[in-house]
C-alpha cells in the first residue's frame, strides 16, 4: 500500500496540542508500518523547521524514531518540503533514512505515474510577489546568511513566531473555490501522462477528476492510500 500525509505541524500550538498531534501522528505511522510499501510525507510536517551544521530544532523525537524505524526495515519514505519546513537539509536523510525533494516531482509508483507537490510554489505564475517571497525565502544564500549571522535559539524562536503568525493571518479556509489554481495546473499539465495528482498545503480533504488534496492534521488523521488496483482513496479518523 502507498500512504500519502501531509499538513502534520508538529510543533504548532500549545504543549498539550503539540503532543496530541504527534502522538496521534506516531499511532498512524505505527499502524500502517505492516502494509506500507512507500509513504510520501507531502510538506508541512513540521510547523517549522531549520538546519545548522550541527543544530535540528529540539523535539519530535518520537516522530524520528518511528521514521527511522520504518526506512530501516525496507519502506521508502518520501518527503516533499512545504512552505513551514523548506529549510531541511541533510539531517533527516542521514539520520532517519528519508528521501528528500524541495520541488514537485513525478514518481512511478505500483504501476502508476504521480505528480506530487505540496502546492504552495505551484501554479504561482501570475502572482509576482508570492513568485518574489518563494524564491527569497528558497534562497540558499540566504539560509547561509542566517546560520552565520543568527544564533540558533533566536531563529527558531523567531520562526515558531512566524509560522504562528502565518497562520493565524490565513485562517483554515473551507471553499473548495480556494483549490481552483491547482486545479487548473493539474488539468492544463502536458509535460507527460499524470496518473494522479497529489496535493497538500490547503488544508481540505478533497478529490476531484484524477486529483486528490491532503487534509492536516490540527484535530484528526487525515491520509489518502493508492491500492493495488491504481486507486487513491481519501481516509480521516
Amino acid at each position: 500500500m502507498i500512504y500519502f500525509a501531509s499538513d502534520i505541524h508538529l510543533g504548532s500550538g500549545d504543549k498539550q496540542a503539540q503532543r496530541a498531534t504527534e502522538q496521534r501522528f506516531v499511532e498512524w505511522l505505527r499502524a500502517i508500518e505492516p502494509t506500507a510499501e512507500v509513504l510520501f510525507l507531502v510538506g508541512d510536517i513540521f510547523d517549522f523547521w531549520f538546519e545548522y551544521k550541527r543544530v535540528v530544532p529540539k523535539g519530535f523525537v518520537r516522530t524520528l524514531g518511528q521514521l527511522a524505524r520504518m526506512t530501516d526495515r525496507g519502506i521508502r519514505v518520501v518527503m516533499l518540503t512545504g512552505n513551514h519546513d523548506m529549510w531541511v537539509g541533510n539531517y533527516l536523510a542521514e539520520e532517519c533514512g528519508i528521501e528528500l525533494y524541495t520541488t514537485p516531482q513525478v514518481f512511478d509508483i505500483a504501476g502508476k505515474r504521480l505528480f506530487v507537490s505540496h502546492g504552495d510554489n505551484t501554479n504561482i505564475k501570475g502572482q509576482p510577489m508570492l513568485r518574489l517571497m518563494n524564491a527569497f525565502f528558497r534562497s540558499k544564500v540566504l539560509r547561509v546568511i542566517v546560520s552565520w549571522l543568527i544564533h540558533p535559539d533566536l531563529f527558531l524562536k523567531f520562526g515558531q513566531w512566524w509560522s504562528g503568525s502565518s497562520r493565524k493571518a490565513h485562517k483554515q479556509q473551507t471553499e473548495l473555490s480556494y483549490l481552483d489554481p491547482l486545479i487548473e495546473y493539474a488539468r492544463e499539465y502536458n509535460e507527460q501522462i499524470i496518473d494522479h495528482f497529489i496535493f497538500g498545503h490547503l488544508h481540505i480533504p478533497h478529490q476531484v477528476d484524477n486529483i486528490t488534496f491532503l487534509g492536516n492534521w490540527a484535530e484528526g488523521a487525515s491520509w489518502a492510500e493508492l491500492d493495488n488496483n491504481g486507486d487513491i482513496t481519501l481516509k480521516h479518523k
